[in-house]
């Protein structure tokens, strides 16, 4: 008989963490489930750490090399037997009622997806900082469904909103299937934001429970640290190419949103190519730029208050997350690769 829930794990490099994320997940009080931990080529010991459980519900998978964070869930996805999905990142954890608490009011939702608050965490805290919710300013205190529109007008890069592409949803197995849903492979950044959008377009019934189960572990790797050029021209590739999908098409609003994010990327994207010239000392490409981008500037002294705001935060009360929150960043999107 297939269980109840698969939980998927792809690692890299996290044998500090992996243990906790395993536990967390064998340890539920739903226990009809079974734990896939795809290592992706990892170079520490990540692997020992994952083959020293005994429980018969773990599978340990292991990439001879490095594939990304895409095609280690895709992996185990293919390999998942349980009636529904749930991913945990090898360097989070759940909260040990977290699996019966969601499928249970999916299954009275009648829900193909259903997502939770996140609590974020700081590597080496012993409580969390905040939660998804608490930092969107939405006041959301009971369950709600959520539609593609807004999902995307409340996930816009650099402002304020809900980012649900942060959150960890539960699938429903047979949805996936049915519909030939997994990540996309070629793209490196985003990957959870796009999957939800594929379920989204394909009608899925998609809930958010308030409560946090999902504790969000914040490390240094995190991608605020990786190109700024390189991940806003991934972002506008991506939603121009999801904007090409008829199902997007025939839905004027979500194509009205959609197109007001990628806009909102393509200025961030024009800033960046002056401002990380600068910083780098390489004025001559920074005054080409300046040519290309005349408001350049002007969007400067507009960011000026925000960027102060920013930099105390992160240097004098501490809040590590600040960047990655107001770039609208998954903390740890290629936390596998």
């Amino acid at each position: 008989m297939n269980p109840k829930v698969s939980v998927i794990i792809p690692a890299y490099n996290t044998e500090a963490y992996i243990a906790k994320a395993i536990e967390s997940a064998l340890k539920q009080t739903l226990t009809d489930i079974e734990v896939i931990v795809v290592d992706d080529g990892s170079t520490d010991k990540t692997i020992e750490v994952a083959n020293s459980f005994t429980d018969q519900r773990l599978k340990v998978i292991i990439n001879q090399q490095n594939l990304g964070v895409s095609a280690a869930r895709n992996i185990a996805l293919r390999a998942a037997e349980g009636e529904w999905i749930a991913v945990l990142d090898s360097d989070d954890w759940y909260a040990h009622e977290r699996l019966e608490k969601l499928v249970l009011l999916a299954e009275e939702t009648n829900a193909d997806m259903i997502a939770d608050d996140i609590y974020f965490i700081k590597d080496g805290a012993t409580s969390p900082w905040s939660t998804l919710i608490q930092e969107s300013g939405e006041n959301i205190d009971k369950i709600i469904q959520i539609d593609p529109v807004y999902f995307v007008e409340t996930d816009v890069y650099g402002q304020a909103g809900l980012h649900l592409g942060l959150s960890k949803p539960v699938f429903k197995r047979e949805f996936l299937v049915k519909y030939g849903i997994e990540y996309d492979e070629t793209v490196s950044i985003a990957e959870d934001f796009w999957l939800d959008m594929k379920c989204l377009i394909n009608g899925a019934r998609f809930f958010l429970v308030p409560e946090p189960y999902y504790f969000y572990r914040s490390r240094s790797i995190s991608l605020v640290r990786q190109s700024q050029l390189s991940r806003l021209n991934q972002y506008c590739l991506a939603t121009y190419s999801f904007m090409q999908q008829k199902a997007v098409e025939k839905n004027p609003a979500l194509m009205r949103a959609l197109s007001y994010n990628l806009a909102v990327f393509k200025k961030n994207l024009a800033y960046a190519q002056v401002l990380v010239p600068i910083k780098k000392g390489e004025w001559l490409t920074a005054l080409r730029e300046i040519r290309k981008n005349p408001g350049f500037f002007y969007d400067f002294i507009s960011r000026l208050s925000t960027l102060m705001e920013r930099r105390f935060q992160y240097y004098v009360m501490g809040n590590k997350l600040v960047f990655e929150m107001s770039y609208n960043l998954q903390l740890k999107r290629r936390k596998t690769n």
